[in-house]
């Protein structure tokens, strides 16, 4: 009895002439492929090509313009330092559209500026440290009546931004970062601030005294160039009789002009230059944008600024 052999496919045992010819072209297409690709990166004179820089990001797009509103001053270095400081912001947030408008004064006016926007949308952000009238009336009138379907934030402050300024342009006059103990009893800071009969206004004014107060290790005194008392002589004098006889005034001012120089005058030792350009300015103009931004419309801009 002959054993049975078992069965086999003859053709995956003897593929036939057409599968070994398809086969071979396969792999022949793939040798040839990734030579290309690793030929591709080597130029002619037998150097490795640099690889291809990578795509750039498309930056964010803001459908919410940025305007800045300012006071205005008769000062021409105000209005030099405001364009100057929107430059940075510039430069921090380079697709986001940011106009300036000014209050009086100064041109561009906000209406002309929001005029300039059509029904667009806005969220305005005054250059103003505290509250006050052109807060809470001024500004929003002057949006209501635009077309710009407009938000305004509140005040810049008080902030912890707001004093590292302050803290910097004390150093720069030359205020020391280390003193003994007996220079520090003698040492104090007066705040002087442009003044407001909103009584806000000077709560805010007092938060950031004693923020920096606290940074310094020292008493700060806030005063005021106009409206608001003590005046930064009066303040000097108060602080002299308490035996703080080496007193320096820090300008709390967002720009140069008529009160921020009659309050360096008053001085009995060192006077700090204004706000200005300082980065901590630029960051927190974006900050109130961004928080106004994420806050439901019909906050008020006080609680808007927190």
């Amino acid at each position: 009895m002959t054993a049975s052999n078992p069965l086999h496919d003859e053709s995956t045992i003897f593929p036939g002439p057409g599968a070994h010819l398809d086969s071979t072209a396969h792999i022949m297409n793939r040798i040839s492929s990734q030579l290309a690709s690793q030929l591709s990166l080597v130029s002619l004179d037998g150097s490795r090509r640099p690889e291809p820089p990578p795509v750039p990001e498309q930056p964010a797009r803001y459908p919410h313009a940025l305007v800045v509103v300012a006071h205005g001053s008769r000062d021409p270095r105000a209005l030099s330092t405001v364009r100057a400081l929107l430059d940075k912001v510039r430069e921090l947030r380079p697709a986001l559209p940011v106009h300036l408008g000014h209050i009086e004064l100064n041109e561009p006016l906000l209406p002309d500026t929001l005029a300039s926007l059509g029904d667009g949308e806005a969220i305005l952000v005054p250059l103003l440290l505290s509250r006050g009238y052109h807060i809470k009336r001024d500004i929003p009138e002057m949006a209501a009546e635009s077309r710009v379907r407009a938000r305004v934030a509140g005040a810049l402050g008080p902030h912890p931004l707001l004093v590292e300024a302050l803290y910097t342009r004390l150093v720069e006059a030359g205020w020391r970062t280390r003193m003994d103990e007996p220079t520090r009893r003698r040492s104090a800071v007066v705040l002087a601030a442009a003044g407001s009969r909103d009584p806000e206004s000077k709560l805010d004014t007092s938060r950031t005294a004693q923020l920096l107060a606290d940074r310094l290790g020292v008493p700060v005194i806030p005063a005021y160039a106009t409206t608001a008392a003590p005046t930064v002589p009066d303040a000097v004098r108060s602080l002299a009789a308490r035996g703080r006889t080496r007193v320096a005034v820090a300008s709390y001012f967002t720009a140069p002009g008529r009160f921020a120089t009659e309050c360096a005058e008053a001085a009995p030792w060192i006077a700090s230059a204004p706000l200005g350009t300082h980065p901590a300015m630029a960051k927190l103009l974006l900050h109130r944008y961004d928080r106004t931004l994420a806050t439901p419309a019909t906050t008020t801009p006080e609680l808007a600024s927190a």
